[in-house]
């Protein structure tokens, strides 16, 4: 794996070849998924602390590869079992991440809706009983 034209090629190269998500991937290195989010759309060059933590998390991640295109991409045949292909707990630990933030997300929103019919409820029956008496006063 030679040569990948971007920074950004190699860094989705190494969420590729580590199965996770953009989201798992931004948690592994510290960095919020917005930030990886913006850097792939918008293709601006990741800034140095990201590169940091990626060679400091994927320790077999080629320095030279990662910011020059140069090399290959691994250090090591064998760390590369050790560190960068995670097993199939760790993959689905960071799948249920991902599930359990979307499913809060909509229970959030679920609650908000339920919170704007209560309050129509509570304004519909106090409507209500203003009704009932002026038709009992006139």
């Amino acid at each position: 794996m030679e040569n990948t034209s971007s920074i950004n090629s190699r860094i989705r190269e190494i969420i590729n070849i580590t199965h996770v998500t953009d989201n798992a991937f931004a948690k592994k290195i510290g960095v919020t998924q917005s930030v990886i989010a913006s850097m792939f759309q918008r293709g601006t060059e990741p800034s140095a602390k990201i590169l940091t933590a990626i060679l400091s998390t994927f320790t077999d991640i080629s320095a030279e590869w990662l910011l020059r295109g140069k090399g290959t991409m691994l250090l090591s045949d064998v760390e590369h079992e050790r560190n960068i292909i995670p097993d199939s707990n760790m993959e689905r630990m960071n799948r249920l991440v991902d599930t359990i933030a979307t499913l809060q997300g909509a229970l959030n929103e679920k609650d908000k809706t339920i919170k704007l019919l209560e309050e129509k409820v509570k304004r519909l029956e106090t409507e209500l009983a203003m009704i009932k008496n002026e038709r009992k006063i006139g």
